[in-house]
């Protein structure tokens, strides 16, 4: 099976590098134990980042190997030393490759221009450690922050050919002849429909005016709706500056002339703008009425020349054989391409880097929305900082649990369960993602609990918690589940009721008519 060269579609699961771990130490020298903690901070992971290259034309790489990932950052340790970032990974991907997401389809960047970058999947932050943490009233933490897992993505790259011109028209119009003519471009050439199976590109010169004109895949009828090659002719002529209509004079398949397969072309071109919002009819057209080094094409192209020029389109005989008109119709090509470079704003490489959106409302850090039960109901706290410290806390270490417990008091999650009737006992399921709360943890709502430093115990303890009575966030899932799994089963239960009551009811109706 033969391996293709030119991808022009992949989709790229990529994933920033995870931050490294902060860490929980104390000084130690002699006559000195306990010096005060020097726990350093974890590194960062490195970022995922697409940036355009003048040396790359195809996706292929990628349609191979289509999962990527950054480099991951080193844990700190002792003696205030922290750990190294991850390396940055760069993906070089053509000029003209639009980005979208792979679940929705929404389109996140469109990538022109050499230099350009998208951070695509930025890395984890490193966790702080315990010698970051220490303040006035927390003088020696026992514990230190978690990495932050790097971002994951899915995304869809689509590859649309940047060329000044592109040439357009029916199959074996004679366009890959064409260009083969104009460059030094050697595109595949047979004597049967859709020999162009990906865009060719070639460099022409006309005077001081250097170019790029792609040959892409051939037209059918239909194309706008996905028919012959579709799609994959029309994305990749969006956005050259002018198109070149090809005509075949030298046909001899039944309904066909040079002005129907016109109209057929435009036609397609119309219908394909207005499904995409593009203003491809807007484009200055040109017309090669080719193959006319055959004595009936020539014959025909002066049939149908003045009918064309009526139309405003600027007419061109011309034969990829013998290079008859070609001079002409590049130097028609090379004055719009300078006309649209003297117009077009200098580009420059831009940084593009995606923020993922958070969970709560505009302007607001956090948001609460109770569900289950009026009996047992449970309050789902979502929000970007709220997740954030979740992911950094270690829940073995119970004074980490303490410290994130005072951050959300200060963040005011408690007094706003209090103000929507929350009550002690009830879940609390805090820091989860999408709707099935992945990475989220469960506590049990007890306002009454003290905050500040004063609730400490010994290093890596907190007085707030009892070892004996305290339930592992395992174990808080565990009885959600079986919560849930109970009234499903109740409710099972009471329709099955239902349905007897209903069956004894029809019967003693039965019964009485008897």
């Amino acid at each position: 099976m033969a391996i293709p060269s030119f991808i022009d579609r992949v989709t790229l699961h990529v994933a920033g590098g995870d931050g490294g771990h902060g860490v929980a130490s104390v000084h130690r020298e002699k006559f000195k134990p306990l010096g005060g903690p020097d726990g350093g901070n974890g590194g960062t992971g490195g970022d995922v980042i697409l940036r355009v290259a003048a040396d790359v034309t195809t996706l292929i790489d990628y349609h191979h190997e289509p999962h990527r990932s950054g480099g991951k950052g080193a844990p700190g340790a002792g003696s205030n030393r922290s750990g190294a970032n991850g390396a940055d990974l760069v993906l070089p991907v053509p000029d003209g490759t639009v980005v979208k997401d792979a679940a929705t389809g929404e389109e996140l960047a469109d990538l022109v221009g050499v230099g350009t970058e998208l951070v695509i999947a930025a890395g984890g932050r490193g966790g702080l450690g315990n010698a970051a943490l220490a303040s006035s009233k927390r003088k020696a933490p026992g514990f230190a922050l978690k990495g932050e897992p790097g971002e994951e993505r899915s995304v869809t790259l689509e590859l649309k050919v940047v060329a000044d011109i592109g040439l357009i028209g029916f199959p074996s119009a004679g366009k890959s002849s064409l260009i083969a003519s104009l460059s030094r471009a050697r595109p595949k050439i047979a004597d049967y429909p859709f020999t162009t199976l990906v865009p060719n590109l070639g460099v022409v010169r006309a005077g001081d005016v250097t170019f790029t004109v792609a040959d892409v895949p051939g037209l059918i009828e239909g194309a706008s709706e996905g028919k012959g090659l579709g799609h994959d002719f029309l994305r990749h002529i969006e956005r050259c500056a002018a198109l070149v209509h090809v005509i075949d004079c030298a046909t001899v398949e039944p309904g066909r002339d040079p002005l129907t397969d016109l109209d057929v072309i435009e036609n397609e071109l119309a219908r394909y703008a207005e499904a995409t919002d593009t203003d491809l009819l807007e484009r200055p057209r040109l017309v090669a009425l080719n193959k006319t080094d055959v004595p009936d094409a020539a014959e025909i192209a002066s049939f149908v020349r003045d009918d064309l020029v009526a139309r405003g389109l600027r007419v061109f005989d011309v034969s990829a054989a013998s290079h008859a008109g070609l001079r002409e119709l590049s130097f028609a090509m090379a004055d719009i391409v300078a006309a649209q470079r003297a117009a077009a704003p200098e580009a420059a490489p831009t940084r593009i880097v995606l923020r993922p959106q958070a969970d709560a409302g505009v302007g607001e850090e956090f948001t609460i929305r109770r569900r289950g039960p009026e009996d047992a109901p449970e309050w789902v706290v979502r929000g970007e900082k709220t997740a954030r410290w979740v992911r950094q806390t270690d829940f073995t270490n119970d004074e980490a649990v303490g410290f994130l417990a005072d951050r959300l008091n200060r963040l005011g999650v408690e007094d706003k369960l209090l103000k929507l009737g929350a009550q002690e006992g009830d879940d609390v399921i805090i820091g989860g993602v999408g709707p099935d709360d992945e990475g989220a943890v469960v506590f049990d709502f007890d306002p009454q609990t003290p905050v500040g430093a004063e609730t400490l115990g010994p290093r890596g303890a907190d007085l707030r918690f009892d070892p004996s009575e305290r339930r592992t966030n395992r174990e808080r899932r565990e009885a959600l589940a079986a919560k849930r799994a109970a009234e499903a089963e109740a409710r099972e239960l009471r329709a099955a009721q239902k349905d007897e009551e209903y069956f004894e009811h029809d019967l003693d109706e039965e019964f009485e008519e008897d």
